[in-house]
């Protein structure tokens, strides 16, 4: 008689899958599918754990404030010319290089601190345009490069101070004579 099979020649029966299966002893394409599954689901649990842990991971200078790029630690108390920022400000980011820092936040006190900060003269009205300027309405406001956090919300005000400070503030879109309430607004200006 003829060979019937495999294993036959050898007097056995042929051996069912199933039981090759429970031995453990997969075609090696399986086992490297198997294995790369698993490295996937792996690697997604971990990807998921650090997006649920990311506030804790280390922020730029030891300042969840500071944008990634920033060279220079900013004080907890930030000033500009002597002033700090209004004590209701919420949502500050800042971004320091080459000398100069660019600080974002979000605040209802910005027509005083404008005033404070010497952006806009004491008896000047905030929209006189010896002192600033109207922005483009439309898109939001793209933010200096390296700052982080939120865009600031068009229409804006432009502030220009002879001493190196710029201030850029989010206008009202209803009236063109109020600042949003609370604001966003960008100032940039020289340290030391």
């Amino acid at each position: 008689m003829g060979d019937s099979g495999p294993g036959i020649g050898q007097g056995g029966a042929a051996e069912p899958v199933e039981e090759r299966r429970a031995r453990g002893q997969l075609r090696p394409g399986r086992r490297a599918a198997a294995l790369g599954i698993g490295a996937l689901a792996l690697a997604g649990c971990a990807s998921g754990a650090v997006w649920l842990f990311r506030d804790d991971l280390p922020h730029p200078l030891g300042d969840e404030r500071a944008c990634a790029g920033s060279e220079q630690r900013l004080p907890d108390r930030i000033l500009v010319h002597g002033t700090p920022i209004p004590s209701d400000a919420a949502d500050v980011h800042y971004f320091t290089r080459n000398g100069r820092a660019a600080v974002s936040f979000r605040s209802g006190l910005l027509p005083d601190y404008l005033r404070d900060a010497g952006i806009v003269p004491a008896a000047a009205d905030l929209f006189d345009e010896r002192h600033g300027s109207v922005g483009v309405a439309g898109e939001p406001h793209k933010l200096p490069d390296g700052l982080c956090g939120p865009a600031l919300q068009s229409p804006v005000w432009y502030y220009h101070s002879v001493d190196g400070v710029r201030a850029t503030v989010e206008r009202s879109p209803l009236y063109g004579d109020a600042l949003r309430f609370p604001a966003r607004a960008v100032v940039t200006y020289p340290l030391g």
